[in-house]
């Protein structure tokens, strides 16, 4: 099972694509209705507002074998910790060896903003990203069927 953390995701469209050619489940959750891809395996979920209910959703619900695609880190730990594996919409996936740095650096970032040390600039989302996506996705399903995940 795939699970997207939709709001605010730039890679629904691909990794439907992907879930469709290895067929599949995909959980698409946010905290409103928007307009989602559709596909025979799609599960639209909708959760009650607040901060942190789709990640909720979707951390109850994750297991071993199960993707999670998020660009929230601490929903990240909390899917490895499941025994899933997590990638980002830019490819880049979370490890176990890598989850703490990531955290520690969100942790880095939020104080500057809070400071006004940073104005928290974010990259912008390029065709090469996706790319890179669609490749990550496509190795972490493999790892998944040959239970490596």
């Amino acid at each position: 099972m795939i699970y997207v953390d939709a709001d605010a995701c730039p890679v629904k469209d691909e990794a439907l694509r992907v879930a469709v050619r290895h067929d599949l489940e995909i959980a698409f959750v946010s905290n409103a209705w928007m307009r989602l891809p559709e596909g025979p395996n799609v599960q639209r979920v909708i959760v009650a507002e607040g901060a942190d209910a789709a990640d909720d959703w979707i951390a109850e619900r994750i297991g071993k074998g199960d993707i999670a695609i998020t660009a929230d880190i601490p929903l990240a730990s909390r899917c490895l910790k499941a025994g899933a594996q997590a990638l980002g919409p830019t490819g880049k996936p979370f490890t176990d060896a890598s989850i703490g740095m990531a955290l520690a650096m969100r942790d880095l970032k939020q104080h500057l903003r809070e400071t006004g040390e940073s104005r928290g600039f974010n990259a912008s989302f390029t065709p090469k990203d996706r790319s890179r996506f669609l490749e990550a996705l496509e190795l972490a399903v493999q790892r998944a069927k040959r239970g490596q995940a």
